[in-house]
């Protein structure tokens, strides 16, 4: 199944998180906060301003994101967790 995000949101899919410290600790899973990075996987068409133009968004799918902690809505897709979120809760575009 592919999933076309509509308007000005975005498909992403969180990259994993480091399971041990730089110390070498390991980070059970229960106590590990779920990473604020992902992968974009798909974007809208943009939204449209008021004179009726279509924007266009300035993530592109590969992008590396940041997002805020609480800027989606999970969903599955085929078993896997992504994310669907508004362009404006990403943060910034990792280099």
């Amino acid at each position: 199944m592919q999933v076309r995000p509509l308007q000005d949101r975005v498909l992403i899919k969180r990259l994993e998180e480091e399971t041990t410290t730089a110390s070498g600790i390991i980070i059970p899973d229960n106590s590990k906060e779920k990473p604020a990075e992902g992968e974009v996987l798909a974007v809208g068409p943009g939204y449209r301003n008021q004179d009726g133009t279509l924007r266009e968004l300035d993530v592109k799918v590969g992008d590396k994101v940041l997002f805020e902690k609480w800027g989606g809505t999970e969903v599955k897709v085929d078993g896997e967790e992504l994310l669907v979120m508004k362009e404006d809760k990403i943060i910034g575009v990792l280099q």
